[in-house]
C-alpha cells in the first residue's frame, strides 16, 4: 500500500484501548472520529454495533464488510476475603496465557485499578512442586490489586464489585521486520484494515457500484456479534477475521486467508470463488484454509436468518487467543483484496 504508516497508526491506536466483550464504547468513540473525519455516514444499533456505509452509483445491493471490536478480557466474580479478586473469563482464553500479566480493573463509576493475574499458587520458593503442578484453570486464578488492600472492604470502598470489566496488556510490538506482536490482532488488525480502506475510498474519490456496508460487530467473542442490524440489502456479507497459520494450516502470516469451512460448515462456493479470481486478476498474495475450531460473524449472521451469501478472509493471525503475532504483508494482502473487491 501508499501509506502503511497509516496502517499501523490505525492499529497501534485501535490496540491501545481496551475493547472486551461488552465494554466497546471507547473504541467506537475512535471509529466514529475518524469516520466523522472522513465524512462518512455511519449509525448504531441497539445493541451497539456499528454500520458505515458509502452508497453505490448503480444498486443499492448492498455488500456488507464485517469486523469486530470486542476482544478477549474477563470480569470480576468474587471480591475475596484476602483483598484479591476472581475472575470470570470473557471469550476463549487459555490460561497460561495471561498467567502474570499486567491488567485493569475498569469500575462502573470510570475508576481504573491496575494489578497482576496470578495463580493461587504463584511461588515456587513457597508452594514448591504445588505451584508447577496447580491446574491451569480460572478458578486457580486472581487478580492482585496494587492498592494496599488487605480484605474485602478494603477492595469495595475502592470501587471495585462483580461484574466489573478486567483488560489486560496488550504488550504491543512492532518489528523492523514487519510483523505486529500483540493480543487482540483477533480482530483489531481487521478493524485497522477496514478503517485503511474506508480512508482509502475517501482519499481516492471511489464510487463503488454496489452499496459497501461496513460493520463493526462488538459481541463477536461471545457468538452473537452480528446477528442483528446487519442492513437489509445485504447480498454478499464477507466477515473479515483473522486466518489461522499453525500446524497442518495452510494459512500464513504473510497472505490474505480464505477461510472454505469453519466449525459451522463451508463458506459460499461462488463468493469464495469470486474473491479468489479477484486475488489472481490483482496478484494479491492469498491462501486458502480450513478452521475446525473456528466461528465467525458471518456464522452469527446465518444463523439469525439471514438470506446472503458468506465469505470469511482476513490476515494471518499465529497463536491465537494467545499472545498473537501477523505481518504487514498480511494486512496490506487484506486490504488490497478488500479494495479491488469493492471496485469491480
Amino acid at each position: 500500500m501508499d501509506n502503511t504508516n497509516l496502517i499501523k497508526k490505525y492499529l497501534i491506536d485501535i490496540l491501545s484501548i481496551p475493547s472486551p466483550t461488552g465494554y466497546t464504547g471507547v473504541v467506537f468513540k475512535y471509529i466514529t472520529n475518524e469516520l466523522d473525519k472522513l465524512g462518512i455516514e455511519y449509525k448504531f444499533g441497539n445493541k451497539g454495533a456499528l454500520v458505515a456505509t458509502i452508497q453505490g452509483s448503480e444498486s443499492d445491493d448492498g455488500i456488507t464488510f464485517s469486523a469486530h471490536v470486542d476482544t478477549l478480557g474477563a470480569m470480576v466474580k468474587e471480591v475475596k476475603g484476602n483483598g484479591r479478586v476472581a475472575i470470570a473469563l470473557i471469550g476463549g482464553y487459555m490460561m497460561h496465557s495471561v498467567e502474570g500479566e499486567n491488567c485493569i480493573i475498569h469500575t462502573r463509576d470510570k475508576k481504573q485499578y491496575e494489578g497482576t493475574l496470578q495463580t493461587i499458587k504463584p511461588s515456587i520458593h513457597i508452594h514448591g512442586q504445588e505451584a508447577k503442578d496447580l491446574v491451569r484453570e480460572c478458578k486457580n486464578y486472581e487478580i492482585v490489586i496494587d492498592e494496599e488492600v488487605f480484605s474485602k472492604d478494603d477492595v469495595k470502598k475502592l470501587g471495585i464489585d462483580v461484574g466489573d470489566i478486567v483488560s489486560f496488556d496488550t504488550r504491543t510490538k512492532v518489528t523492523e521486520s514487519g510483523f505486529i506482536k500483540s493480543r487482540y490482532l483477533d480482530d483489531k488488525a481487521s478493524v485497522a484494515s477496514i478503517l485503511y480502506v474506508l480512508n482509502y475510498i475517501v482519499e481516492n474519490n471511489i464510487t463503488p457500484k454496489k452499496t459497501i456496508n461496513f460493520f463493526f460487530s462488538n459481541y463477536e467473542e461471545v457468538g452473537h456479534g452480528s446477528s442483528a442490524f446487519i442492513p437489509k440489502n445485504t447480498k454478499e456479507f464477507i466477515a473479515v477475521d483473522m486466518g489461522c497459520p499453525g500446524e497442518n494450516q495452510n494459512s500464513t502470516e504473510y497472505d490474505v486467508c480464505i477461510c472454505t469451512k469453519d466449525s459451522n460448515g463451508p463458506y459460499d462456493y461462488d463468493l469464495t470463488n469470486r474473491l479468489i479470481e479477484i486475488c489472481k486478476k490483482n496478484n494479491i498474495s492469498y491462501k486458502l484454509d480450513i478452521y475446525p475450531n473456528y466461528g465467525s460473524d458471518a456464522a452469527a449472521a446465518l444463523k439469525s436468518g439471514m438470506d446472503a451469501s458468506f465469505s470469511l478472509i482476513g490476515p494471518g493471525v499465529f497463536a491465537s487467543h494467545g499472545y498473537e503475532r501477523t505481518h504487514m504483508k498480511s494486512i496490506i494482502e487484506t486490504i488490497r483484496l478488500i479494495i479491488n473487491y469493492i471496485s469491480k
